[in-house]
């Protein structure tokens, strides 16, 4: 069995009426910005006097930054015109409670940190951290998995768009508060990593001062198998994504392993990759490929380099659809900036001849063993390509290069920067530290949530869930808006917890873009549900509606579906319009044509009356129309 090691990195946004640093609200807009300005970062060195080499080489791509915002949710602390407040109250507090509900020591000071962030999705060019608490665990099917760190940090600008020389962002995300929850390199599977995200999701949830909604929480993990190295994939949204990513990141890995092994057998040294660049332009001059040509007509060159006994290697699949050519050519995108790479392995294809890659194998002197890169580009970017594809491939000796990657929708990864190193902090001298009293704790002690097998004795005893229902709605992602809708707004339990469990799981296999229905959306339709203003039968039909159309609001998503509730004496008027018009099929069918009547009668009623109204209304009007036509005949 292959053995896995995994530590998570979950991201949570937190639900707070203010941001971390200052008083403005933790919303996020959808209409256009009102406000613009640029920026160009500097890089700072780390209080050791270090510089982070993944900041660096952001810094030196040289881009600008265009910054997007709207006067009244972002203000100079955000445009870092202004120093930050002091840090939010109630985000502490929440980060406390969390820390208590994950068994954490709490720290007795909270100092506030800068961690070197140099991609402009921050202003000032750091992001603003504080550790709160360390040395916790999370219980999982018997296993005691430790949190290693709780903090207490500013999410960063929502990326717009990006060029080779500009990256748009949106500062409305910027500093709304997140908590950072990291766990011990422990979990050994891709289900306990699955199990492990869920339960500190659970844990969350039940906190009730947690955002929702695609983007508000975001988990990195931290994956390596036995003989490789660690390798972080940042970005996952979706948790069911997350044992699917494990799995296919340790076979990547493992096929890494194995292209090392390979290589080694093939008598591969360090010394023997070299970068030897060979113009091989000439070959191309009368191409069918329209990559070359576009490139040689637009002043590019065709440059080539040989990788000395790595044939069949550059086409080995190491995740479904990607090969280590692709990661070499990802390589090259990142530091060149080029649209791709060729490799010897893939041709003859893509409108290259046979006899073309022959005369570039003689121009570079390879022998049936060896594999080349070939790069169509500016000279000084193709030549900046194959530098990177070269060292890709000295790392292929190695085996797995230690990297940040990001997460594809297919579970498969990417190469996203090189590991950040540890000369990214240094102490925020903007924020007073805060004292963590024995009354502030206590004060949040009391006001813990109720713990799971409390809940459940709840919903079964107090809220009437049939004990499968309860179950299912104490592990579920919508704990706290479920409480929310029976408590505050007095929604009916079973319809509630039925629809967020049952409704929803329905409409997503549908294919319904569920993931657009807001809290606002939920809450908004039961609480016309506890006003008597929308019938359950309404529901389905209305979630539908707001998930097609999300900027609707739930009362303009019935007023276009006609579904507004009808009083009992409306409804039996358009059941007696209904066994009118099928008067014949009644007399003809008797007692048989009930079924086809309720049909009917549900069809033109739907949404709009209860179920069980509806079924008591045509029993009544329909015995009354086989009496009249009785004593008729």
């Amino acid at each position: 069995m292959l053995k896995v090691k995994v530590g998570l990195e979950i991201h949570q946004m937190l639900d707070t009426k203010e941001k971390l640093f200052c008083a403005c609200p933790t919303v996020l807009r959808r209409e256009e910005p009102s406000v613009r300005f640029r920026r160009w970062l500097r890089l700072a060195r780390s209080e050791l006097g270090e510089l982070d080499p993944a900041a660096l080489f952001e810094y030196q791509k040289g881009k600008s930054y265009l910054y997007e915002h709207y006067e009244d949710s972002v203000c100079l602390v955000e445009m870092d015109e202004e120093p930050p407040h002091q840090l939010n109250p109630e985000a502490l507090e929440i980060a406390l409670t969390v820390c208590l509900m994950l068994n954490c020591k709490i720290v007795d000071e909270v100092q506030v940190m800068r961690k070197i962030v140099i991609d402009g999705s921050n202003t000032t060019g750091f992001q603003r951290t504080a550790l709160i608490g360390i040395d916790g665990y999370v219980e999982a099917r018997g296993r005691r998995i430790p949190i290693n760190t709780v903090c207490l940090e500013e999410d960063a600008a929502r990326k717009i768009s990006e060029s080779a020389k500009e990256v748009v962002y949106r500062l409305d995300r910027l500093g709304i508060p997140l908590i950072e929850i990291s766990t011990g390199p422990v979990i050994e599977s891709p289900e306990e990593a699955g199990l492990v995200a869920l339960r500190i999701g659970q844990l969350l949830r039940m906190t009730g001062g947690v955002k929702r909604g695609l983007g508000t929480i975001r988990q990195d993990l931290n994956i390596s198998v036995e003989g490789g190295a660690r390798v972080e994939v940042k970005g996952v949204q979706e948790l069911d994504l997350i044992p699917k990513i494990v799995e296919l990141e340790a076979k990547r890995q493992t096929s890494l392993l194995e292209i090392r092994d390979e290589l080694r057998k093939r008598g591969v040294t360090e010394d023997m990759i070299e970068l030897n660049v060979a113009d091989v332009t000439e070959v191309f001059e009368g191409t069918n490929s329209r990559v070359a040509k576009r490139a040689l007509e637009g002043g590019g060159v065709a440059l080539a380099a040989k990788l000395p006994a790595f044939a069949g290697l550059l086409g080995r699949e190491i995740q479904p659809g990607r090969r280590l050519g692709t990661e070499m050519a990802e390589r090259a995108r990142y530091y060149a900036e080029v649209g791709g790479i060729f490799h010897s392995d893939e041709l003859p294809a893509y409108g290259i001849a046979p006899d073309e890659v022959e005369k570039v194998r003689k121009l570079l002197n390879c022998d049936v063993m060896d594999a080349f890169v070939l790069v169509f580009e500016r000279e000084e970017r193709a030549i900046a390509a194959l530098k990177a594809v070269v060292e890709r491939a000295r790392e292929a000796l190695k085996g797995v290069p230690e990297e940040t990657r990001a997460a594809n929708p297919d579970g498969t990864t990417k190469f996203m920067r090189p590991m950040p190193g540890k000369a990214r902090m240094y102490p925020e001298t903007d924020i007073r530290p805060i004292s963590i009293t024995p009354e502030l704790l206590e004060r949040v002690r009391k006001a813990l949530p109720e713990p799971p097998e409390v809940k459940y004795e709840k919903f079964v005893k107090v809220y009437g869930l049939n004990p499968s229902l309860a179950k299912r709605m104490v592990s579920s992602y919508w704990l706290d808006l479920f409480e929310k809708a029976v408590e505050e707004l007095r929604a009916p339990p079973t319809v509630v917890a039925t629809t967020l469990e049952g409704t929803l799981v329905e409409l997503r296999r549908d294919g319904v873009p569920v993931p657009n229905l807001t809290d606002e959306h939920l809450l908004g339709l039961f609480k016309l549900l506890s006003k008597g203003l929308l019938v359950k039968e309404a529901i389905p039909i209305v979630l539908r509606h707001l998930a097609e159309n999300p900027s609707l609001s739930v009362e303009d998503a019935l007023r276009e579906l006609g579904v507004t509730p009808m009083s009992e004496e409306e409804a039996r008027e358009r059941i007696r319009s209904v066994l009118g018009s099928m008067s014949n099929v009644v007399r003809e069918r008797g007692v048989k044509a009930f079924g086809q009547v309720m049909g009917a009668a549900m069809k033109e009623l739907r949404g709009r009356v209860d179920g069980e109204v509806v079924s008591k209304l045509v029993k009544e009007e329909f015995e009354k129309l086989l009496k009249e036509q009785a004593s008729s005949s």
